[in-house]
């Protein structure tokens, strides 16, 4: 067997860091932008607010100042300049619903761009962009290092995680417009680059014997890209959850919604996030399916002559697959829509952190290959 290369290993290392800081920056970035959004938003509120109580003073001074069908012609000329009618006597909420209707207008259901300007959101892209590059040629140069596939350890898991998590955000941007979920997935990238030098800090080194074969690459290839989208998953039904209080509360006729949350309006709607998390969750089920089960049960009976033995870990990546089975097939067939199909999804990304962080850390097994020093 080759000796690591270390000079290779530490430019890994190297680029790690650099990936990291610069996802660290593309976060904030990310939250910049989300709070200008916010500002930005309520401007536009407070401008067509003015807008509408001028229009509808214009309006009753020309009812009062014509006579007879003078009154009328005032408000309808009134109305043709704004495009819409303004009956006379009409109170606040007429004066309100334009904004509700221009706010809703910021987002497309289907996610596609509609051309909003938002520069910090485009930098924090870019800054994703170059922070991938980096990521990349940090995990491919540490799989060069060791003459191997770069996840058999929990440090080199999570970071391809988390490759694959900014990466997949990032194909998806060609087509949909999720720069709204930049905060949320780049920041759950962050957190998984933390967890993966402060809590698991791996030197680059040789496998066990008992993972030096060819499934590795595909067991745990077809595992990370799972969990990568079950990572994006769980953000937008956390963006769901809030979308839904919001649409409550504007249902009960608070237009303004949830206050301080005005980014929130051009998030899409409950609905098209569900429909969206639904769809990724069913491919990541399918990936789920033949990685840690089906390739994982084949590699178990090559590697220890069993295909199935009840290993703490083996349990749980059954329990994650039961849980996401259970999820797509309660929201196909028995209408489970709304808030209990995005807790029954985040249940599922609880089982994956509980799978990933507690099992293979404090529960002794076959597959105790978290790299921590014994």
């Amino acid at each position: 067997m080759d000796p690591v290369n270390q000079e290779l290993a530490q430019y890994s290392d190297l680029f790690m860091l650099i990936a990291a800081l610069i996802y660290t920056a593309a976060f904030i970035v990310f939250a910049v932008d989300m709070v200008r959004s916010s500002a930005t938003i309520r401007r536009l509120e407070v401008e067509l607010a003015e807008e509408a109580q001028e229009e509808l003073a214009r309006a009753r001074r020309g009812s009062l100042v014509g006579a007879g069908g003078g009154s009328a012609e005032g408000a309808v000329s009134e109305g043709a300049v704004s495009g819409r009618s303004v009956p006379e006597g009409a109170g606040d909420a007429e004066a309100d619903a334009p904004v509700a209707a221009e706010a809703e207008d910021l987002v497309d259901e289907d996610m596609a761009y509609l051309g909003t300007r938002r520069p910090f959101a485009n930098v924090a892209v870019a800054l994703t962009i170059l922070a991938a590059g980096s990521h990349a040629f940090a995990v491919v140069a540490r799989g060069v290092a060791a003459g191997r596939v770069p996840w058999a350890n929990m440090y080199e898991f999570l970071t391809t995680g988390a490759l694959i998590v900014a990466v997949v955000y990032l194909l998806t941007l060609i087509r949909k417009d999720l720069r709204f979920l930049g905060t949320f997935a780049i920041g759950l990238v962050v957190v998984m680059m933390t967890a993966a030098t402060m809590g698991f800090p791996t030197p680059v080194a040789h496998v066990q014997p008992a993972l030096q074969s060819p499934w590795l690459a595909v067991h745990v290839t077809l595992a990370v890209l799972a969990m990568g989208l079950f990572t994006l998953t769980f953000a937008m039904n956390i963006l769901q959850l809030v979308q839904h209080r919001r649409e409550l509360k504007v249902a009960a006729g608070d237009l303004r919604g949830t206050g301080g949350w005005q980014f929130m309006r051009m998030v899409p709607s409950s609905t098209s996030l569900e429909n969206w998390a639904y769809r990724m969750n069913a491919v990541g089920f399918v990936l789920w399916t033949l990685g840690p089960l089906i390739t994982g049960a084949i590699w178990a009976e090559e590697a220890w002559g069993r295909y199935w033995g009840w290993d703490v870990k083996e349990v749980w990546s059954f329990v994650i697959w039961v849980v996401y089975a259970g999820y797509l097939h309660a929201r196909a067939t028995r209408g489970w829509t709304g808030n209990r199909a995005a807790w029954l999804s985040i249940i599922g990304f609880a089982c994956i952190i509980f799978n990933y962080s507690v099992v293979n850390v404090y529960f002794p097994g076959l597959h105790s290959y978290a790299g921590l020093p014994e």
